[in-house]
């Protein structure tokens, strides 16, 4: 938080010194906006309440201009009478808006993992070579009562092969334990694998990272999260 706080500080002392303009062109704004954003698409551009500054959302990232798109700040409007991020609230707005409906995801084409009573539902979005989804497996281990649907999604360099090489093993959810908890390689031969459609299916869901966890009320976790919040989020999903 000391961070955000410092952020909300400096972004303070520079509007308290900068006259606050009229209303924005908006058209006029996205332009200027656009031309600063090598190609990434503006989902929502709109005034808040904060300084005259407009909020912009691109890819699901939250971050902040003046009326004339002179300057951009990336970083948290924080309250400084309760300490929240503001931000991190229509971060998660914006999250909610955007549910995905569990039972339309391909889970068919999933690698499926029942542990416990098997009640709770998360599908997973993943990569075997991404970093952060290996520290997420681990987390996994420690979660039980659980059906989880692994939705291979090999996005970066190399990464299609060793899917593939999961995916064609003879016991898929053994290969694919294997690999991200024990970093022994999957030994499946040439076959017909899903992963074209599991591409087509992430990039519908503008799923831009991984791993990336959706859970059975359509809520989605981008990035890594700890067990407590899994069991949380699948806690909460299952009340909805």
């Amino acid at each position: 938080m000391d961070k955000e706080w410092n952020w909300l500080i400096v972004a303070l002392l520079c509007f308290l010194v900068t006259p606050t303009s009229v209303m924005a062109d908006e058209a006029a704004l996205r332009k200027v906006l656009q031309s600063h954003l090598s190609g990434k698409k503006i989902g929502s551009l709109k005034q808040t309440p904060y300084m005259g500054l407009y909020e912009v959302v691109v890819e699901d990232e939250i971050l902040y201009t003046d009326e004339k798109g002179t300057y951009l700040f990336f970083g948290h409007i924080v309250d400084p009478k309760t300490r929240q991020s503001l931000t991190s609230l229509r971060q998660q707005e914006i999250r909610d808006a955007k549910r995905i409906s569990f039972d339309a995801l391909p889970l068919d084409q999933a690698i499926k993992a029942v542990k416990g009573n098997g009640k709770r539902k998360v599908a997973i979005f993943t990569d075997p070579n991404c970093p952060y989804c290996k520290l997420l497996e681990k987390e996994l281990v420690k979660v039980t009562d659980v059906t989880i649907y692994t939705l291979l999604y090999p996005v970066l360099n190399g990464s299609e092969l060793t899917a593939r090489a999961i995916w064609c093993s003879p016991d898929k959810l053994k290969a694919w334990n294997d690999f991200m908890l024990q970093d022994i390689n999957p030994t499946g031969k040439e076959c017909e694998a899903p992963l074209a459609r599991l591409l087509q299916e992430g990039k519908k869901h503008n799923i831009s990272g991984t791993p990336a966890l959706i859970f059975a009320d359509g809520s989605i976790a981008p990035g890594f999260i700890s067990a407590d919040k899994i069991e949380e989020k699948l806690n909460s999903s299952l009340k909805k």
